[in-house]
């Protein structure tokens, strides 16, 4: 399968100041924000035809119009076959795709490409309950309750249904935009809990949050038994940590609520997922993943436009694994839909931290989705410790939108 990934992209909003600076009118910046951006795009899985049209672009330099379309340079056709990298400026990468479009052999190549074209667009809004969420100004917190005796992260400290509640509670007011309630501890090793278990642990948890918070809520679980009951209660999302693998019947529970879903990457189970994960290309891998884990829930009547998609950070993965797909969580985009992350207090924190154990994590939890946010990489984070990341995530989203450079910088007007 073609994969078009977008290794590095100008972004209009990060072009825009200095256009302002310049001092050209609307008109003109609108139009150089349509067509100056510069793309860098990873291609892999061509086919022999597809890389030929390719090679063909610039193999003759000095005729007319070549200028017109991205350089292109190929991989190691002996060890990395059916790959390259396609670099230029967003009216190039256009002309290709629409000459690719009308050619039938080029279909899969014109259709990753304009993925890669639409990827800097913000996700469709997102209805959760009574709230509406609109991407691309904010990064929005996702609340962890843990209705479990034995979670890594706060040892079963509200197991019990009242202090649960109390808990969720308190991250609701002190800022989290969605509660994600959970009855099984996915730490590497643990073992499931029985459904009936389940239920019983998050159902009273749902329904006594519901009774006092306008606040989304979200059902972290894998089995469809699990979410149906909690979607009765008072849930609106679904958070799979399978992807929709473990339990084929989970999407067409949640499709026939009308709730939306958030799948994730996962390597194995969390039994067994951090004995010796490995990967050819993660990036790669999560996303084909994730490709297969959206087109389940759509198979099972889920609108697209109701789907999350998370890379599940410390789900299979090593240390060198989480960062690089935490350095490269932009190229997700390409699949057009809201991005959760979750690094809360994970072990590989602690791990760069000097070995500080789950409790003592905040600050580099902070640093995490800081780092996410201030890159517009994510729309959702999911922590532990809702006050202090809203304080971070408000610096960095403020950073990303700065726009106050001076009066040169203002709606285009020069001043000598």
């Amino acid at each position: 399968m073609i994969r078009a990934r977008p290794v590095r992209a100008d972004r209009p909003a990060d072009l825009e100041p200095a256009l302002l600076r310049m001092g050209l009118p609307a008109s003109a910046r609108e139009h150089l924000l349509g067509t100056l951006p510069a793309l860098h795009v990873l291609l892999t899985g061509l086919e022999r035809e597809q890389g030929r049209f390719l090679s063909g672009l610039s193999a003759s330099p000095v005729a007319a119009g070549r200028e017109a379309y991205p350089s292109w340079v190929a991989g190691d056709e002996r060890t990395r076959p059916g790959t390259g990298l396609l670099s230029g400026r967003k009216e190039q990468f256009e002309r290709v795709v629409s000459e690719a479009k009308v050619r039938p052999e080029l279909a899969g190549l014109g259709t990753a490409l304009a993925r890669v074209l639409e990827a800097p667009a913000p996700p469709a809004s997102l209805v959760l309950g009574g709230r509406t969420f609109t991407f691309g100004t904010r990064t929005y917190v996702m609340g962890v309750v843990n209705v479990t005796p034995d979670s890594f992260s706060d040892g079963g400290r509200y197991f019990d249904t009242e202090r649960a509640i109390a808990h969720g509670l308190r991250l609701a007011e002190a800022g989290a935009d969605i509660l994600d309630v959970g009855g099984e501890s996915t730490r590497p090793g643990s073992p499931p809990v029985p459904a009936e278990e389940e239920v019983a642990r998050i159902v009273p948890v749902i329904q006594g949050l519901r009774a006092r918070t306008e606040v989304p809520i979200s059902v972290d679980t894998t089995k469809a038994a699990v979410a149906r009951e909690a979607l009765k209660a008072g849930a609106v999302l679904v958070n799979d940590i399978s992807g929709f693998l473990f339990d084929p019947e989970l999407p067409r529970v949640t499709a026939e609520a009308g709730a939306a879903c958030c799948v994730m990457h996962i390597q194995g189970t969390p039994e067994t997922m951090q004995k010796d994960p490995h990967y050819e290309d993660v990036v790669d891998e999560v996303l084909a993943f994730l490709e297969d884990s959206v087109a389940r829930a759509v198979a099972a009547g889920v609108p697209r436009e109701r789907v999350l998609v998370d890379p599940g950070i410390g789900f299979g993965k090593t240390l060198g694994h989480n960062l690089f797909l935490l350095r490269r969580l932009g190229e997700l985009r390409v699949l057009g839909l809201p991005v959760l992350v979750g690094t809360s207090r994970k072990s590989f924190l602690g791990k760069l931290a000097g070995g500080k154990p789950a409790n003592e994590r905040l600050a580099a939890t902070l640093g995490s989705v800081a780092v996410v946010a201030a890159a517009g990489d994510a729309d959702f984070v999911r922590v532990h410790d809702v006050a202090e990341v809203r304080d971070a995530l408000a610096v960095a989203d403020a950073v990303r939108a700065a726009g106050e450079g001076g009066s040169l910088y203002l709606g285009g007007k020069v001043r000598d």
